[in-house]
């Protein structure tokens, strides 16, 4: 069903307003002064970043587009006891640039809780997240004087790529979380490659770490490890080494194949991105047997039940420590969750053979795999309106986004109960213990579809948010009136208040003046304004683009080419404005320039109408006016006195040349009222001016 079939249900009532004239003529209140200026609304627009041989006119990446490659091998160990992880990692970079690299620069994401952090002095009382939306109980709690040392490095060599490879000592520098390894020989371009060995360990967080911590669950701790590993930064065509510091913001980083492993106490379950390539070694008999029904099961089936988590049986041994070993293809980043507590269950992921715009990228799920929706979860979050539903709401979200967007790549799908609530990674998510019903399936959804945005869609988080997580709460919207016949929906907090109309949310921010556009840097947003803009603003643009502007069919071909097209790369904003132009067949610069590169208002007014000479049955014109400089097509809705109606459509180009517009209804019968956006689809800042009385 049409989205704006679905938004009509949940619309408020139509208000009457306005005055009365003589019988022949409806005069509306005078309106406010305009401000629309089509000379400035429709100016011809220069995209912040322009087409080159690497990013085409079409918004595809260009013939010449190269991004370069970072491939990771870890040997990791937490030790529960100290709260301490230690990492033997190996990176093997290629450089596929044109350019010779005279040094690499690498992310210490850990550095943010060191005391002389950036981040720890920015002015705030301490570094706390924010909460998110549809998050239950208290954000993190600021830091205070909680801090650790950040990476502690054991040693740091480099070497070229070769079966022995030989070890070097590196020249390297730390400044707050990034690492610069100066070479003594350049790297070469067009496929060179090199390789860093780090050993290092840091103290893990508690739960004032946010997005990495360990907590204590009510029969044992849980540990969500994430930013665990120095990765390489993003050396791209736009910024050359994308270096912005992790002061908040999330991330920006290269794909690559993953081989990591784990070792930890004999009596943890362990769950990470990727595929478990070693399962007869970390899980029982028992286990393996029930993970193969999972895998043809549309229901939930337990790997390990609740009653288990209390039985040493549960697990292959009963003492000392075992390694997990995962591998992951086309991803970004890994991370992984571990505690002697969790349950466990799982159930198949349906996917699509392929999308309808062409053949799909490879991914990295073998040829007849079948993947899986996992979840995994202490004791105390069991039940029918908590956990126990979790891969139900995994499976739909992962089933229904592959349908609709783009096929699920990876082997896995799994939602976590821990402390590091609702954050999102490749495969994995971080999701609140204490979550239930529809806000668990609303958060559950929305950190999946994250793995579209920006897992897959490689955007970068800290520079354009709106490609994360604006995009994200729009593809929200559809699961939310999918699953189950809208249970849980409909989920409008995108765009509209529960009544239907634009939210005051989204209002407030297009009239607030020190409301920043969205292409503001992330960190650059205060917390009042940085949720609105970068989650509802951003998701509001993309429903006004598909239900207001293209259309559904024109837009979700679009939108699905933008997606296939930038599947495991780097697109920028500008990628994606010619994508939409390109592929929906508009020039919608009017529409970046007002909704994104600036925080304009739209306020549309119905100023007058008569009678075609005086006379009811040669039809009725009517005058509408845009008052403020946003521009955005409309529907003009006449009620007429026998009950009927008839609506027509005010393109955009209305607006071209002029702030006034006289439209003619041809009926020819008398008419009751008229009203501009009748279905308050539109965010007008004024509706007292959207209706008009006739006499």
């Amino acid at each position: 069903m049409n989205t704006v079939h679905r938004i009509a249900s949940f619309l408020l009532a139509i208000l009457l307003c306005g005055t009365f004239a003589n019988s022949a003529v409806g005069q509306a209140s005078p309106s406010s002064h305009s401000t629309y200026d089509p000379r400035v609304t429709f100016a011809p627009l220069a995209l912040p970043d322009p087409a080159t041989q690497y990013r085409s006119v079409s918004g595809a990446p260009g013939a010449s587009y190269w991004q370069n490659a970072a491939d990771y091998v870890m040997h990791a160990t937490l030790d529960p006891v100290a709260k301490v992880l230690t990492n033997d990692e190996v990176i093997t970079y290629t450089n596929n640039s044109s350019d010779s690299l005279d040094s690499l620069w690498i992310y210490l994401e850990q550095n943010i809780y060191r005391r002389d952090s950036r981040s720890n002095n920015l002015g705030n009382t301490g570094f706390a997240r924010p909460p998110r939306a549809g998050q239950t109980g208290p954000p993190p709690p600021a830091r205070g004087d909680n801090h650790t040392e950040g990476i502690v490095f054991d040693s740091v060599e480099v070497g070229v790529v070769a079966a022995t490879t030989r070890w070097s000592k590196a020249d390297y520098i730390v400044d707050d979380t990034r690492m610069q390894v100066r070479l003594g020989t350049p790297l070469k371009p067009h496929g060179a490659q090199l390789r860093i060995h780090i050993k290092y360990h840091y103290a893990i967080p508690g739960i004032w770490g946010g997005r990495t911590s360990w907590g204590a669950a009510e029969h044992g701790e849980i540990y969500d490890i994430a930013q665990w590993y120095p990765r390489m930064c993003v050396y791209d065509d736009l910024h050359g080494w994308d270096t912005l510091p992790y002061i908040g913001a999330e991330f920006y980083l290269e794909y690559g194949h993953f081989d990591y492993y784990v070792t930890v106490p004999w009596n943890f379950i362990l769950a990470g991105s990727g595929e478990l390539v070693n399962p007869a070694e970390v899980l029982t008999k028992t286990q393996i047997d029930r993970l193969e029904q999972a895998r043809h099961s549309d229901k939930t089936v337990y790997i390990r039940t609740p009653e288990e988590t209390t039985d040493p049986g549960s697990r292959p041994k009963q003492s000392g420590t075992l390694t997990w070993h995962f591998q992951m293809d086309h991803t970004r980043d890994v991370v992984f969750t571990a505690s002697p507590t969790f349950v466990w269950d799982a159930a198949r992921i349906n996917l699509p053979a392929k999308t309808d715009v062409g053949d799909d990228p490879p991914n990295s799920l073998p040829v007849g795999k079948i993947p899986l929706a996992m979840s995994v979860y202490p004791v105390e979050s069991v039940g029918q309106e908590g956990w126990s539903r979790s891969t139900e709401y995994v499976k739909d979200s992962v089933e229904e986004f592959s349908r609709r967007w783009y096929p699920y790549p990876w082997p896995a799908a799994i939602n976590v109960a821990g402390f590091s609530t609702g954050m999102e990674y490749p495969g994995i998510v971080f999701d609140g213990i204490h979550d239930q019903s529809k806000i668990l399936f609303w958060i559950t959804a929305h950190e999946i579809g994250h793995d579209w945005f920006p897992m897959i869609v490689g955007s970068n988080e800290r520079r354009w948010a709106f490609m994360d997580e604006g995009f994200n709460t729009f593809i929200d919207i559809f699961e939310s009136d999918d699953f189950e016949h809208g249970v849980y929906g409909p989920k409008r907090d995108s765009e509209y208040s529960a009544g239907g109309e634009p939210s005051d949310t989204i209002l407030k921010v297009l009239d607030n003046p020190d409301a920043p556009n969205i292409l503001t840097r992330a960190d650059g947003f205060t917390g009042a304004l940085g949720h609105p803009v970068q989650y509802f603003k951003g998701a509001y643009g993309n429903v006004l683009l598909r239900e207001q502007i293209l259309g559904p069919q024109r837009f979700d071909y679009a939108f699905r080419r933008y997606i296939r097209e930038w599947a495991y790369k780097h697109p920028s904003p500008s990628d994606f404005f010619r994508t939409m132009e390109n592929e929906g067949g508009e020039d919608l610069s009017y529409f970046w320039r007002g909704w994104y590169m600036h925080n304009w208002t739209l306020d549309l007014a119905v100023e007058s109408a008569k009678y075609v000479n005086d006379n009811p049955k040669e039809g009725i014109a009517v005058v509408v006016s845009n008052l403020r400089p946003l521009v955005l097509p409309a529907t003009l809705q006449v009620a007429y006195k026998d009950g009927t109606t008839a609506r027509i459509r005010i393109p955009a180009e209305a607006w071209l040349s002029k702030g006034t517009g006289t439209f003619i209804f041809k009926e020819g019968k008398p008419v009751d009222n008229i009203t501009v956006d009748p279905d308050h689809l539109l965010p007008d800042d004024d509706r007292s001016n959207n209706v008009l009385k006739m006499p």
